[in-house]
Order: structure tokens, then sequence, then C-alpha cells
């Protein structure tokens, strides 16, 4: 237990450390606190230059809590809980599995190292990116899940911010679910993680901004604002009452499995879910929506 506590306690130090190293030293490119500051300044001023939506404000509805979400999931969630959380379990995890003659290493299929760096790089990607896309249909399909994913799905107005919004519980299910899958290729260092890291938020946020762009053939591969919008929509058919167009960063999946659903131009559609009208407006409310469920529906 004594070993645990210390992981607890040394991953917020770590991690603090860390953060003051983001914030000071930009003399590094894979610097990943204004890495997320430039993207999200480049995209806000393709939407400013080319909005689908004229009618949207600059500053649209909830702009700035959407930004606050944006910093806190990423940073401060991280030193206040989620690090710490995460090596904690890691560490119980790996102890489990040697407890009864199982090493992490015994899942590792191959070394991303004895690749070339291109397609180590292209590994990783898809087998994280797919994972993500079925876990984003648990996430629409099993109801307690649903319960945490519906602040994302709070956004009304769609920007390049909204991107970020979502619940804190959000990463503590994907991270877990992450584990196994990615352990089985090995590791990667910081640089590497950080080109799938800007890459993956650069698209995520183009998929949500105001932008009427769906990348001509391109489409089939990666998600688009034009495809995204419709994952938004308050009001869906029956027969896909549980969710459509679940890629983060690609379409693939979605068009391989057959959730993808366009069938038309949603640049006017409502966004939302039903019973939104209820929903909590400010960033506390949200976060405690799950807990307070009965008091709101």
């Amino acid at each position: 237990m004594e070993k645990y506590i210390d992981t607890f306690i040394s991953s917020y130090s770590n991690y603090w450390n860390y953060l003051k190293y983001e914030l000071i030293d930009l003399n590094h490119w894979d610097n990943f606190f204004y890495g997320l500051i430039v993207i999200s300044i480049l995209v806000w001023i393709l939407e400013i230059a080319f909005p689908w939506r004229k009618e949207q404000s600059v500053f649209r509805k909830d702009f700035w809590l959407d930004t606050f979400y944006m910093f806190f999931n990423f940073f401060l969630l991280n030193l206040i809980i989620l690090i710490a959380l995460s090596n904690t379990v890691s560490e119980f995890f790996n102890d489990l599995l040697k407890s009864i003659g199982i090493s992490i290493t015994n899942f590792q299929m191959f070394d991303v190292d004895d690749l070339p760096k291109w397609l180590g790089l292209l590994v990783f990607f898809l087998i994280s990116d797919f994972v993500q896309w079925n876990t984003h249909r648990l996430l629409h399909r099993v109801p307690f899940l649903w319960n945490f994913h519906k602040v994302h799905h709070s956004v009304k107005e769609m920007g390049f911010a909204a991107h970020l919004r979502y619940h804190w519980m959000e990463p503590v299910v994907y991270k877990s679910l992450l584990y196994i899958p990615l352990a089985i290729i090995g590791g990667f260092d910081a640089q590497d993680v950080a080109i799938i890291y800007f890459f993956s938020i650069a698209v995520g946020h183009l998929n949500h901004a105001n932008l009427g762009w769906d990348y001509g053939i391109l489409k089939y591969i990666f998600n688009n604002p034009k495809m995204h919008i419709w994952h938004h929509a308050k009001v869906l058919p029956k027969h896909v009452r549980y969710g459509i167009n679940f890629g983060l960063t690609l379409s693939l999946w979605d068009y391989l499995f057959k959730t993808n659903y366009v069938p038309h131009n949603g640049r006017d559609i409502e966004l939302g879910f039903e019973g939104d009208e209820t929903f909590p407006k400010d960033f506390i409310h949200q976060e405690l929506y799950p807990l307070k469920k009965n008091k709101y529906n």
C-alpha cells in the first residue's frame, strides 16, 4: 500500500515540474501547452476567415466556457487527479498481473523500435484511433457513460473549442480501454507522441469549427466539419438513435462499419440532445450532473 501512496504523491510533483517546464521552456517544438494554443488560434482564424454559419458570432455561445474546458481538461485535470490516479492504477494493474505470473510485456506483440519510424507511428495512430472510436460508441450506447458524455453534446453552437468540452470522467474511460491495446506495441518517446497529439488536436478542432469543409475524397478517411456536425444533431432517425459518425480523427471506421450518416448539408441543424433544455449551463453543475441526474431529468 505504501508503494501506491508514494506513486500517487510523486505523480503530483512530477507533473507539476513538467507543467512548469512546459510554461517556461519555449525551446522545444513538442511543447504541449503552447502547441495547443497555436493550433487553437490558427483554427479560430480559419473560422473567422471562412465561416460556414455566417450569422454565428466570432465569440459564439459558450466560447469562454469551452475555452476553460480546453485548458482544464488538458492540463489542470491532470494536475488535480488524472495523472496521479492513472499512474497508481497502472502500477496496481501491473502488480496484479505479476501476482498471477503475467508481465505486461507478455502482451507486447512487437516493438515499434524495430519498425521504420513512419510505420511505427502509423500503427500507433491506427490502433489508438480505432480503440477510441469504439470507446466513443460505448459512451453513446451505455446509459451510465452517456450521462457523462452529455456534457460534450450540450454544445449548442459549434466552434473549435467545443472539441475539448467533456466531463473529466471521459479520459478515465478512454485511457483505461487504451491501456492494453497500446501495451502490445511498446512505448514511444515524448516527441513521437507529440506528433500524433498535434495532428489529432488539429483535426478535432477542425471537426468542431464553424467551417463547411469535407476535404473532398479524403472525407472517407478523415473526420470533417460537415460530417461531425451530424454527430451533434439533436434529432436523428430511430435507426441511428444511439448516434452516428463516431470517428475522432478518422472517418474510416464509420464508413467501414456503416455508422456513417450525412443525409444532407447540416449547416443549420439544431444541436444538442433530447431534454438539453434543463441541462446545467455552467462548468461546476455540468461536472456534477451525472451525480445529480434525477434533479435535472
